[in-house]
């Protein structure tokens, strides 16, 4: 057959080729997923799932976390704004009781959320119905409250913290992650980018309170960050930007200081995987020299916080 073309398509037919049975294969019917067994209960249903790609990086996350658990090492969740408007704070205040987080470091917008949980019972405004005449963010109670705590000379998680004990209603003060880790003592940090947050315009901000307070608990994150050696956990939830640029520049500060910083799990748990979460957490961090072998391992989970963060602390609940 001829056509217009100066070339021709090329004759396949002395292609090698090699048997199937001694090519083999990455995917084996040895790790296929099991069938769930009625009555067989969340044990049941982690074992029925494939020892492929995410069913194992799963299960290693759980291994993680667990491991660091009965270590005593630090196990630090790293939360977005959106894991605390899904109603997750108390599950996640149920993982710290158990020993299972033992330091969380939020956004503005995280701690944001929290705050009014606390306050009202409810977060999260119709933005789109209040953008257009600029009520967007101008809630009087969270920004004048959330401003006036963090004029104690303290971290915002910490000044947060301790100013819900009195500001809290009481129905609601439960539902609040930063009131629950502050009666517990364990530490929060609060990491803002100046004009990202609502509070940030409110007339009651005090921009040299702020910048001290975000810039003391970057310093009390570099401490939790330094203990991660040697078999400590970071879980990046729902932070695309903030939290992983904030992370690395914390572990590369602590290296810096002369703190050996390897070994370690790193997780980003998010329903998007994006650029930063995926290099500043689970890949650079365990970077080290050519030739070397990795300082550490980093996973990715995707899926809805709603879903994935109570499965998860359903299986560590089932590992202890």
């Amino acid at each position: 057959m001829t056509d217009g073309y100066s070339i021709s398509p090329t004759d396949l037919a002395g292609l090698k080729t090699v048997s199937l049975y001694d090519r083999g294969g990455k995917v084996r019917v040895a790790d296929f997923a099991g069938v769930y067994e009625k009555g067989s209960g969340l044990e049941g249903l982690l074992a029925s799932l494939p020892h492929i790609l995410a069913g194992d990086s799963f299960r290693a996350v759980v291994a993680a976390i667990a491991a660091a658990q009965v270590r005593k090492k630090p196990i630090i969740w790293g939360l977005g704004g959106h894991v605390i408007k899904c109603g997750l704070a108390p599950v996640l205040a149920d993982l710290m009781h158990k020993g299972l987080a033992t330091g969380f470091i939020m956004n503005g917008s995280a701690s944001i959320h929290d705050f009014e949980i606390a306050l009202a019972g409810y977060t999260s405004e119709d933005v789109e119905a209040v953008l257009p005449d600029g009520r967007f963010g101008s809630a009087e109670e969270t920004g004048r409250e959330w401003n006036l705590a963090l004029r104690d000379n303290m971290g915002i998680g910490e000044a947060l913290g301790r100013a819900l004990e009195k500001l809290a209603a009481p129905e609601f003060a439960k539902n609040s992650l930063l009131l629950e880790a502050w009666k517990a003592r364990v530490p929060v940090t609060v990491h803002v980018a100046i004009g990202t947050d609502t509070p940030h315009t409110h007339p009651a901000v005090d921009a040299k309170a702020l910048g001290a307070a975000t810039h003391h608990d970057f310093r009390l994150f570099c401490s939790m960050v330094a203990g991660l050696h040697d078999g400590g956990v970071y879980i990046n939830a729902g932070s695309a930007v903030v939290l992983p640029e904030v992370f690395l520049k914390a572990l590369s500060a602590v290296r810096n200081l002369g703190h050996d910083v390897r070994d370690f799990t790193t997780v980003n748990l998010d329903f998007l995987q994006h650029y930063r979460p995926r290099v500043n957490v689970v890949e650079r961090p365990h970077a080290g020299p050519a030739g070397s072998r990795p300082a550490g391992k980093g996973y990715s989970l995707t899926g809805h916080h709603e879903i994935m963060i109570p499965l998860l602390a359903a299986a560590l609940t089932e590992a202890l």
